[in-house]
Parts: C-alpha cells; structure tokens; sequence
C-alpha cells in the first residue's frame, strides 16, 4: 500500500477529496492532516460578515467529505459517513480508498526522509505529500498587530475575534482596515453594510485602488462615507489608533489588517525549494522543485515562471491539475504539465446584496453581479458537500 498525505484542507485539497469519491486511488492509504476540521470558503466570508449567509453555509466540513471518499464495501449500509474524527474502512476487497483524517497541525517536514511531524506527536511517513495549507500575515510586519489588530489569516482565528469585536463595537466607534486590496475592501464594505452606526477607513500603500475595478471602488467607498488613507501604509497598531509611515494618527476602536501573504510557508521543511518570498517553489507539474515526490498548490505555493495573484480562484483551478499528478506519481507514470490561466474573472461584493465584476480590461456591477456571484458560490459548496 502506497501512502499519500495531504497536507491542509485548502480549495485544492478539496477537489483532491472530491475526485477520490467519483474515483478511487486503489491501494494506496490517504491520510488528509489539518488543523481544523473544515474549510471556509473565503469566497463568502464577506456575505456572513454582511449577514447574508450564516456561518454554516460558508464551511465545508472535511470528515465527511473524506468519509464520502471512502468507498463501502459490500453489505454496508452505502450511506455516506457524517462524522468521522479518526478513520475510515478500508474496503473489503482490498480495493478503493482507505482515508484517515487526523486533526492536528504539521510542525515539520523531513522531505529527506519523507516523514511528517504532527503536534499531537504523530510521525506519518509517505510516498507522495500534497501541501495546500494557505498561508498567513506575518504579524511582526506591523508593530502592535500581534496584540491589538484582527488578522484576517488565518480565517478560523479572524471568524471568532471578529464575533467578539462586533459584540463590543459602539455606535460611532472607529473601525480600520489596513490593505487595500479587493479582499480588504470586500470585507471592509461587508463590516460597513453590518454595522452602519460605526465610522469606516481604509489605509492602503497604494496610491490608487486594485485594478479595473479601482474607481468604481473608490465611488462606493466614497459614497457611504469610509475615509480613505492612499499612499501610506500602518507603520504601529496600538489599541486605540494607528500610526502610518507619513507620521499621522488615525483613531480606531478595531483594526483588522488584511494586506496579504507575508510569511511565506510557515511549516519548517529544510531543503524544501522556496521561493524569494518564503513560499514552496513548484514548477508546472505542481510539483516541488527540489523534491519530486512533493506536490503544493494554493495560497502556500508559487509556480516558477508563472507568478499568480494569491486567491481562491486560482487555488480552485489547481484542483484538477494537482489530483491528476499525484494519480500519476502514485503509478510512477510520466507527469502532465499545467499553466494557469492569465486571467480570470473576479466577482468583489460590496456589502448590500451589489457586487462588482471584472475580466481583464472589462467591468461592470449591479444588483445582478451580487446573484451571479451567490450562484457561483452556492454551487460551489453543493458540489463539495457530502451528502
């Protein structure tokens, strides 16, 4: 019995478990670790923030999705597992998936050895290992952002300070984020439509906002009366206000900062190729370039020759890609080459059931932007429910 570990239960991870489900690996035992036992798919955070969605319909619970990988054998029930939180049966005949999930977190990679550290003490060996665990701010990129601002990664922390935030914030209470990329001004707005009492700002480094998409951005955030700070950046949070790099202060009574990726991958692995910002450097078989029986994809990964924006779009994508590879590194067969797409089409709520679209040079917005977006979403997490 070959061994694959998957590390992480990110979007790629997902399809991975998805595709075992309509096609079993045969002999080969699986074992999915991560930290948390289930995905939220960021693609509708800024909804439950808003209140459009509750918690539970933006979580894809990862036991019974490994569960429904996890083929019956012959006078079971067939009814798919629930709920399992250790492991799964391995079929009758010997044929199939045998899947374990483990809740527990990776503290270190001996890609030599081809062994992985758990923090519950477990030691798991493998013969393939797929990395898809996203990645995190480094909070010491910002003086204070450790004690005093909400960090948006990892999205497990940020849904439960956020809750004890909302509970404590007063009307006319000050409330900043720091980044001003799309994903910050999605949740930014999404806060601003759920708590319209309270006084908005953005910092943002740059001097413009993201993309096509930029002043129909900066129409909105214009209009509903959020101040915006262009072109400085956070330079100290303290608990009740900033400091930015020009040298003012701008009060708040909650910080969130949502700049992105800084702390590259975070699991020690020595001799694990990265790349010059810390992630895991593939090339385009998904595939470590310092270790061949390693696979990455997400958020954790960057494909040399081939840089990406760090979103779940292009992590989704991988999912296909990454599971076709691992079928063929698992059979020891020649590796199918992927590019990702150049482009691809971005769908940005605004808070208020309105969202904004955008396809390279070309975009639009609308109440109907918000609908297409919510069908797209829903879609989504039906087809990676198990039912």
């Amino acid at each position: 019995m070959k061994k694959l570990l998957l590390l992480g239960g990110g979007h790629a991870h997902v399809h991975v478990l998805k595709s075992m489900a309509d096609a079993p690996l045969d002999g080969c035992d699986v074992t999915l670790v991560s930290p948390y036992d289930r995905q939220v798919y960021s693609g509708m955070l800024p909804g439950w923030v808003a209140g459009h969605y509750s918690l539970e319909d933006c979580v894809l619970p990862l036991p019974p999705l490994a569960g429904a990988a996890t083929r019956q054998g012959p006078g079971d029930s067939g009814r798919t597992p629930k709920a399992v939180p250790k492991g799964f049966p391995r079929h009758p005949s010997g044929r199939g998936n045998n899947i374990c999930f483990r809740q527990t977190a990776a503290t270190h990679i001996d890609a030599e050895a081809r062994r992985v550290h758990c923090a519950d003490g477990s030691e798991l060996d493998f013969d393939v290992l797929s990395i898809d665990t996203g990645t995190a701010f480094d909070p010491a990129a910002i003086d204070g952002a450790a004690e005093h601002a909400l960090l948006v990664r990892p999205i497990e922390q940020f849904i439960a300070r956020w809750q004890a935030a909302r509970e404590r914030l007063q009307p006319d209470d000050p409330v900043v984020m720091v980044g001003g990329g799309a994903a910050g001004i999605e949740l930014l707005l999404a806060m601003h439509h759920a708590l319209p009492n309270c006084r908005f700002a953005l910092v943002s480094a740059a001097n413009t906002l993201p993309g096509t998409v930029g002043p129909r951005l900066a129409r909105i955030l214009k209009a509903r009366g959020i101040t915006l700070y262009p072109a400085t950046a956070a330079q100290r949070i303290f608990a009740d206000r900033i400091v930015l790099t020009d040298g003012r202060e701008v009060a708040s009574a909650c910080t969130i900062v949502a700049i992105g990726a800084t702390a590259g991958f975070l699991i020690p692995a020595p001799g694990l190729a990265r790349d010059e910002r810390g992630f895991i450097e593939t090339n385009h078989f998904l595939q470590s370039t310092s270790h061949t029986r390693i696979f990455a994809a997400g958020d954790c990964a960057s494909m040399a020759g081939h840089p990406r924006p760090r979103s779940g779009v292009y992590a989704v994508r991988a999912g296909p890609p990454l599971i076709a590879n691992i079928r063929k590194a698992l059979r020891d067969e020649p590796l199918a080459p992927y590019t990702p797409q150049t482009r691809s089409l971005y769908l940005i709520s605004t808070g208020n059931r309105h969202a904004i679209g955008s396809w390279g040079s070309w975009s639009w917005e609308g109440s109907w932007v918000w609908r297409w977006k919510d069908r797209i979403d829903r879609a989504f997490m039906t087809r990676y429910t198990a039912g």
